[in-house]
């Protein structure tokens, strides 16, 4: 098919949802040219393939237009960097050399609702009539979004921006579609229960889902979807309309909600008596007028001077709005800070560390043949290289000692130990934290590992979660870490965002801190932790595969951290683990073996004693006399 040719750039915004994905492209002057509407484009629900397809999908029903000057896409699901990091990779295939905006659906949403750059360079703000009026321009601007869920966003004038909700309905969505169904649900059978009779908001229940009495309920609500819930939010807007005193309640309930937690996210960013504007949308809010003004009219109440706006456009033209800022400042986007959690401070110097630097990533010159020797060469050259490994780790021994004292001192204190890393370095964490409970019977509290990705990175990659920073430092503030613990940052070339992140949290929150890495170069980085362990262990036999040398050397580390931590606090008697936790058959007879050498006394001695302790070694051995040990 011919292109189009028009005189100007266009501009191509996407937003997708869980029901939906909307494309618009637009020209400079803010006319549409085509709008385009597929299938839906939840993050959290799509793997790479079908992300790439549905941006495909787009490129092609575009195909008869130029390629545009700029992409914005936001994404339900889409909550930070590494997300959105994913969404530029992949756009990137689909139109390479355009610059991409990356973000969440809120941010279009917001965006649609604020302003449009007309061609004459003014903005061009849409207002509606509202419950109070302001004489100054809002600084601030809240999205208050209810429609299947619900959740709220914000952003000031100099680009802060602060998020509240957005949880889902196991956790959240407060005043959403989803919850008015189901505690129309909920109180439909209660009140059946208190009063014996049936509501009529039960009856548009039953006949809106072809149900003849309250019992097939059960089966419906154990089998239905959210959506499948928040569609019932429809029958309490007619109940109510009919005076049904039961779903007027729960609107009431909802509205408030909304309104509350929509002032909460403001108080996020802007001070009392500071103007702000607040935006409506989602279907609740757009297609319930009456229900949307008494959320502005509470909203006026909360925040006096405010401007309620309902939503006039597409969200998705807040996507073209944002493409054409991409393209206005010459294709440099720059991330938008949370005012939700504020930047852990670390000193820029531990991220301008050069590759050269770090052995991890340098060639190994022994292993430039590597494949070319035969398999019993290569295992020698492994194991020969992981034979320097104990040196190495030697020479950093005075670090270590005095690394494993400050986890005795923090576990006698009542504090804990973290490790936190990414990629292989994570896993490791992990893989001595889980061990720590069955060898030593501490509670698993005591040893936490943290990866940057989350539970998902324990078993497969999840792309850019290393690189985010920021996650690093949320990732200490929710676990509660303070001045009594531990915190271990593991990562081989010593540079992961991740890892500094949650280090610099850590340190201000008064957390002992220690960075092992296998980049010498870091020793000389100041203010990174309080302890940098770095051995050199040299370049990897496969370059850059931190898995291998980094890897063994790194379990050697963290061997030694937790088992001589452990035998100082009296874990450990001779070379035995008295304190270990007999949960199976193998670690019964562990246990009975153990108290044996300790007590010298037959096997079905020290088992009775041990059964009647509760399998608990100590006790059994103090039950038995204690004494007599080898």
């Amino acid at each position: 098919m011919r292109t189009t040719e028009l005189p100007g750039p266009v501009f191509l915004g996407i937003e997708g949802g869980g029901t939906r994905t909307v494309a618009l492209l637009a020209d400079a002057d803010g006319r549409l040219l085509k709008r385009f509407e597929a299938g839906p484009a939840n993050l959290k629900l799509l793997t790479e393939a079908q992300l790439l397809r549905r941006l495909r999908e787009v490129r092609t029903a575009l195909k008869e237009f130029p390629q545009p000057a700029a992409v914005a896409i936001g994404l339900a699901g889409a909550r930070g960097e590494p997300e959105w990091q994913r969404i530029r990779a992949t756009a990137a295939k689909v139109w390479p050399g355009v610059p991409c905006h990356a973000t969440h659906d809120l941010e279009t949403a917001l965006g649609a609702g604020d302003k449009w750059r007309v061609a004459s360079g003014k903005w061009r703000v849409r207002r509606a009539p509202a419950p109070a009026t302001c004489h100054l321009s809002p600084v601030t601007q809240v999205l208050v979004l209810s429609g299947t869920g619900s959740c709220f966003f914000g952003r000031r004038a100099d680009g802060r921006t602060a998020r509240f909700g957005g949880w889902g309905h196991v956790l959240g969505d407060k005043g959403s579609g989803y919850e008015i169904g189901l505690r129309a649900l909920k109180a439909c059978v209660f009140y059946l229960d208190r009063d014996g009779e049936w509501s009529r908001l039960g009856q548009r229940v039953l006949r809106a889902l072809q149900l003849n009495e309250p019992g097939e309920l059960i089966p419906w609500a154990q089998a239905a979807s959210k959506a499948d819930i928040a569609a019932l939010a429809v029958e309490v807007f007619a109940a109510a309309a009919e005076r049904d005193v039961i779903a007027r309640d729960i609107l009431e309930g909802a509205a408030a909600s909304l309104a509350k937690d929509g002032v909460s996210c403001a108080k996020k960013l802007a001070k009392a008596g500071e103007p702000v504007q607040f935006v409506l949308a989602g279907s609740v809010l757009l297609e319930q007028p009456k229900f949307a003004r008494v959320v502005a009219n509470d909203l006026a109440r909360r925040w006096p001077g405010c401007v309620v706006t309902p939503l006039k456009r597409e969200s998705a033209w807040g996507a073209v709005a944002l493409a054409r800022e991409v393209q206005g400042s010459k294709f440099k986007v720059q991330s938008r800070p949370s005012a939700s959690v504020a930047p852990a401070a670390i000193p820029h110097s531990a991220f301008r560390i050069p590759h050269s630097l770090s052995p991890t990533e340098q060639r190994n010159p022994r292993s430039m043949n590597l494949d070319k020797l035969p398999v019993a060469k290569a295992i020698e050259l492994m194991l020969s290289e992981d034979a320097k490994l104990p040196a190495a780790i030697r020479r950093e021994a005075p670090k270590i000692e005095r690394v494993i004292a400050k986890i005795v001192i923090a576990f006698k204190r009542g504090g804990r130990l973290f490790y936190v890393g990414a990629g292989t370095s994570g896993r490791l964490g992990i893989l001595d934290a889980s061990e720590c409970p069955p060898t030593f019977r501490v509670p698993p509290e005591l040893v936490q590992g943290i990866i940057a990705g989350g539970p998902t990175a324990v078993f497969r990659a999840v792309e850019g979660a290393e690189d985010d920073r920021d996650a690093g430092g949320r990732a200490v503030q929710f676990r509660g870490i303070g001045k009594r613990d531990v915190v271990v940052g593991i990562a081989a070339s010593g540079r992961t965002p991740f890892v500094h992140g949650a280090l610099a949290e850590a340190r201000q929150r008064g957390a002992f801190t220690v960075l092992l890495c296998f980049n010498p170069g870091m020793t000389q980085q100041r203010g990174v932790a309080h302890v940098v362990i770095a051995p050199d262990i040299g370049p990897e036999i496969l370059t850059g595969s931190t898995r291998l040398k980094s890897g063994t050397a790194t379990k050697l580390v963290l061997n030694l951290f937790t088992t001589l931590a452990m035998v100082r606090t009296g874990k450990v008697i001779s070379n035995l683990m008295v304190d270990l936790n007999p949960s199976n058959v193998k670690l019964r007879d562990r246990a009975v073996r153990i108290l044996c050498e300790l007590t010298g006394a037959d096997n079905e001695t020290a088992k009775a004693a041990l059964v009647k302790s509760g399998w608990v070694v100590k006790a059994a051995w103090k039950r038995l006399g204690a004494p007599a040990r080898n």
